[in-house]
């Protein structure tokens, strides 16, 4: 009888050790396309933010050229204007 019990308990236990595997198994599987999910998420909001940065330095270029063109064109105008007032004062003197 002895023999029956123990038999049992370990095809219990061995069973129960299957299970448990079964469903680790199981997990790790649905982990693994969980993360595989996230990366592919993670990598288009990375590539997003990468237009996006790109965009704003082109922006921001075209910015600093028009800014930089209107200082010259303000030198420029500057310039003139000294000449014009340098050449009015040689010609009352």
């Amino acid at each position: 009888m002895k023999k029956v019990l123990f038999a049992a308990m370990a095809l219990t236990l061995s069973l129960s050790v299957l299970t448990s595997c079964k469903d680790s198994e199981d997990k790790a599987k649905q982990s693994s396309e969980d993360a595989a999910k996230v990366l592919e998420e993670a990598g288009e909001g990375l590539k997003e933010a990468t237009e996006d940065a790109a965009d704003a330095i082109e922006k921001a270029s075209k910015d600093v050229k028009e800014e930089g063109q209107k200082a010259l064109d303000s030198i420029k105008k500057a310039g003139e204007e000294m000449k014009d007032a340098a050449k009015k004062a040689i010609d009352s003197m």
